[in-house]
């Protein structure tokens, strides 16, 4: 599991951090001394698991969590025993880590991972799915409904998304931005497209298509689409 750790305390950032390194499944992407700064960082990326401290200056872990709509799987990390039944109030919250979090205890934290099972994890998965993405257009966050988004393309470090109302074109991979999207509506119908299939207007031979874009299948990727398509 992809997680952050979000803390104040340098300290304790390490700890948590070098108890997700002794464990296999756990994977340390970033960390931070600020919410505000995982927040920016959660506008453009995903994780399965957050270990959050509670007590922070100015912006408190309460505050990271109602702040996001739909809040990864969340550890708390705290010097207080005393916030135990307001935090299991947040249907995000699994467990409660009270500090110095000694190794036995992080472990069983690791076993109530575990428990989730395949299915609760991929209903938190698709909750997290909002309903829009922010991309970096010229060293700006331009928020982009997912929906409007009717095919990507991707040419060289480049992705260009095309929209009802504009295109953007910003420095990343189509696999970044294909995790981003519900796996429903959006289909990789070859190497360098990514189609909104609720958008098809037409299908012949080894193409598609979308609005007026011609886009190639590949023949590997034709039969696992046509699967998808509501087809009489």
């Amino acid at each position: 599991m992809d997680c952050i750790i979000i803390d104040d305390d340098a300290t304790a950032r390490l700890i948590t951090k070098q108890h997700c390194l002794n464990s296999e499944q756990i994977n340390v992407v970033d960390e931070f001394s600020s919410a505000i700064d995982a927040i920016k960082y959660l506008n453009t990326k995903s994780v399965d698991l957050v270990y959050l401290d509670i007590h922070m200056p100015t912006f408190s872990g309460f505050d990271f969590i109602e702040t996001l709509k739909n809040p990864p799987i969340i550890i708390l990390t705290t010097s207080d025993k005393n916030l135990a039944l307001e935090a299991f109030e947040y249907k995000s919250v699994v467990d409660y880590l009270v500090k110095p979090i000694t190794k036995e205890r992080f472990n069983k934290s690791l076993e109530k991972l575990d428990s989730l099972s395949t299915s609760e994890k991929n209903i938190t998965k698709q909750k997290n799915m909002s309903d829009f993405i922010y991309v970096n257009v010229d060293r700006r966050l331009v928020k982009v409904s997912i929906p409007s988004i009717y095919l990507i393309e991707a040419k060289g470090d480049y992705i260009n998304i095309k929209t009802d109302e504009k295109n953007y074109i910003v420095h990343s991979t189509l696999k970044k931005i294909e995790d981003k999207l519900p796996s429903d509506s959006f289909f990789k119908v070859h190497r360098s497209f990514i189609i909104n299939t609720k958008e098809i207007i037409d299908i012949e031979d080894n193409t598609v298509l979308i609005k007026k874009d011609v886009v190639p299948v590949s023949r590997s990727n034709k039969s696992e689409l046509m699967k998808k398509l509501n087809l009489l």
